[in-house]
């Protein structure tokens, strides 16, 4: 199978939402590893998910369903330049997605997310990145205390609920995502690093 056959197989398999159709074409512009589109479709369907909660549970939270979606597509973008990060540790891919986006006219509200998926511990970051970061680690079944606890700050805020109501309900929510994590990273597994 083609390199390009295969990102196709990524970006078509059903099982999973499909990505916005200007993110399938820069995948495909910048001949995107397999394994990378695999992974952003599978983070972006947990954030898709989170995001209607979200909208639905908390809609005074004020998450942009459709800059979390985008953001949740593009966030590992940078590792089509760094691909070994594909398969090993490494940041570099965060600035590196930044601005490939913003090279391929991506607005920087939407690109941001490239750099920000692993910085929410920082100041000045909001609900949006927040639900971006926590799909990047619950759709592996990876359940992290101190964003989690952001993300129930935010919530409890905007509805005026008790923080730990605001603590149950996320972690109702995060643990039937979780319930997938098997699934996800089959899926992903299945799918080449190497890239055309």
């Amino acid at each position: 199978m083609t390199a390009d056959a295969g990102l196709r197989r990524a970006l078509d398999e059903p099982g999973f939402r499909a990505l916005p159709e200007p993110v399938t074409v820069l995948l495909e512009a910048v001949a995107a590893p397999p394994r990378l589109a695999a992974h952003l479709r599978a983070v972006h369907d947990v954030a898709c998910d989170l995001v209607s909660w979200i909208d639905e549970r908390y809609p005074a939270a004020g998450a942009d369903a459709a800059a979390v979606a985008f953001g949740a597509a593009t966030h590992d973008i940078g590792k089509a330049l760094h691909p070994a990060e594909l398969s090993g540790p490494g940041a570099q891919h965060e600035p590196a997605g930044y601005e490939l986006l913003l090279s391929y006219g991506v607005e920087e509200r939407f690109a941001r997310f490239a750099r920000t998926h692993a910085a929410w511990n920082e100041d000045g970051i909001g609900i949006d990145d927040l639900l971006v970061s926590l799909a990047d680690q619950v759709w592996k079944g990876k359940r992290v205390r101190g964003l989690e606890q952001l993300v129930v700050d935010r919530l409890a805020v905007a509805s005026g609920e008790a923080p730990w109501q605001a603590f149950l309900a996320l972690d109702d929510v995060l643990g039937m995502i979780t319930e997938g994590a098997d699934r996800r990273l089959a899926y992903q597994s299945t799918h080449s690093v190497a890239s055309g």
